[in-house]
């Protein structure tokens, strides 16, 4: 067999940083990890190609080289998977689909000829099998978690490495909360379930004997979901690990805001080299947080949660939401407060939205008020259902959140204070790459002098290099990522006023 996996292409998001990464000349922040690990489940002697269309042009000559194209994907790359399946058809080479957006809205899509639904460690090998004897099935689906112990490691010879700003590996799928909003629950469940120090040190060893020496994100639904074990046992291994090898890499994951109740955690963590976490804060209204299930935000002390968790060395990347039933109309502005005085760098605020299977989408299909499918991207200004609050007043109110966290005077001011009071562990050796010397460059053209962040820039340019020096190349980072947050938003904010907003 001759297999093309094709990865589709990403929009314009907050999470593309397409304009930041076009500063470090890569092509894509995160690598297709859901396909390279389908492939390493394949048969060892068939054919295999990857293109992933964020890094390259997907062409006819591609798709005619195979016998099936295998495509996973989220739901903000539908419109991609789209114009892929059209190509695919045209072409007469035939489809497996799987991932996310095919496992919760398969119905959508007939004119796939294989749904291998769920995941593949259970349902690729039936469908293999019926392959062999040459009758596969339209759909494969199954009610059962898979044991990742078994999951292989990535098949990471089919990508370049060299166009990717970080690599990602994964420990374990699930999270033990259960949000009205969030689909993990429906895709993982509720149970985290976690692969053996073996395999999480053998994937480490495989990226480090490819040459790998920069980032890498545990794609985990919540990290800390199994906290015992990974006090016990993960974090300690991949501190011997990273000491053995003079800290090569720098480690970044997601995690729930109970992290900040465990010390010893935090700790372990910040040892073990990760130096960023996202944390899903979505509000500082209690009552929204009741509404979606999200208890464990509930009763805290938000902000001295966030202050918590960076004065141990991990830099907190926020996700908020507007939109809840029960947001007041001052949310907006207690947001903007919140935001700044957290001093979260990286605040992503997307609008509610109702993925398919969850909560949230049962709750409003019976209230009548789902609209439409979610173009899956929660910062493009739609939204899937009716909102309680009247639509143009909560679109103005997001609309002045982005545009006051990410204006130049409020960012520099949060990037400013995050990095008077931050103070990482300095394990990892600093390794020299041109990269970052384009990036200080190109920085200091299109932001120091083209850009209308220029007196903040240098401002923060020289309070970083004479104040803070160590730190001094993270300011610079934090630099471009504003400018790519600006330029997302004021590109949505050109569309909206070009086309009217995007349909509700």
């Amino acid at each position: 067999m001759k297999i093309l996996f094709v990865y589709p292409k990403y929009p314009d998001t907050f999470w593309s940083f397409k304009y930041a990464l076009k500063f470090v000349s890569k092509k894509a922040s995160y690598l297709p990890l859901g396909l390279l690990t389908v492939a390493a489940m394949l048969p060892e002697e068939w054919e295999k190609r990857l293109v992933d269309m964020n890094v390259e042009t997907l062409k006819d000559k591609d798709i005619e080289w195979s016998d099936y194209v295998f495509i996973s994907a989220m739901s903000i790359q539908k419109e991609s998977v789209k114009k892929v399946i059209d190509k695919c058809n045209k072409l007469g080479v035939k489809i497996v689909a799987g991932g996310p957006l095919f496992t919760t809205g398969y119905e959508y899509f007939e004119n796939v000829d294989h749904l291998v639904l769920n995941e593949a460690e259970i349902t690729l090998p039936l469908f293999l099998e019926d392959l062999r004897n040459g009758q596969p099935k339209h759909i494969y689906t199954s009610p059962q978690w898979a044991d990742i112990k078994k999951t292989p490691i990535p098949l990471w010879d089919l990508v370049n490495i060299k166009k990717y700003a970080s690599m990602s590996i994964q420990y374990s799928r699930g999270c033990p909360f259960d949000c009205e909003f969030c689909n993990i629950t429906v895709l993982y469940g509720r149970k985290p379930r976690t692969k053996n120090k073996e395999q999480v040190l053998a994937e480490l060893d495989s990226l480090y004997a490819r040459g790998w020496r920069d980032n890498v994100f545990f794609v985990d639904d919540n990290f800390i979901g199994h906290k015992r074990k990974l006090k016990k046992e993960i974090l300690p291994a991949i501190i011997e690990w990273m000491e053995e090898r003079k800290h090569p890499f720098a480690l970044s994951t997601e995690a729930s805001v109970d992290l900040s109740d465990d010390e010893e955690l935090m700790r372990l963590m910040a040892k073990a080299g990760f130096d960023a976490v996202f944390v899903g804060i979505e509000t500082t209204n209690e009552e929204s947080l009741i509404e979606c299930s999200k208890f464990h935000n509930k009763n805290r002390d938000l902000i001295s949660c966030v202050k918590k968790i960076q004065k141990f060395g991990l830099q907190v990347q926020g996700g908020f939401i507007v939109g809840f039933d029960n947001d007041p109309n001052s949310i907006f502005e207690r947001l903007i407060e919140f935001i700044q005085e957290s001093g979260i760098v990286s605040a992503m605020v997307g609008l509610l939205n109702a993925p398919c299977g969850t909560k949230l989408y049962q709750r409003l299909a019976k209230e009548g008020r789902l609209l439409n499918n979610m173009s899956g991207d929660n910062t493009d200004l739609s939204m899937n259902f009716v909102p309680k609050m009247d639509y143009d007043a909560l679109i103005k109110g997001y609309r002045k959140i982005i545009s006051t966290i990410y204006s130049p005077a409020h960012y520099y001011e949060r990037v400013t204070q995050f990095l008077e009071e931050y103070n990482p562990l300095q394990k990892r050796l600093f390794r020299f790459h041109f990269n970052h010397l384009g990036a200080l460059f190109k920085s200091m053209w299109f932001l120091g002098i083209l850009g209308k962040e220029r007196i903040h820039y240098w401002k923060l340019f020289c309070w970083s290099l004479f104040k803070r020096p160590r730190l001094f190349p993270l300011a610079i980072t934090f630099s471009i990522y504003g400018f790519h947050f600006r330029k997302v938003f004021e590109n949505y904010l050109e569309y909206s006023a070009e086309k009217g907003s995007p349909q509700r």
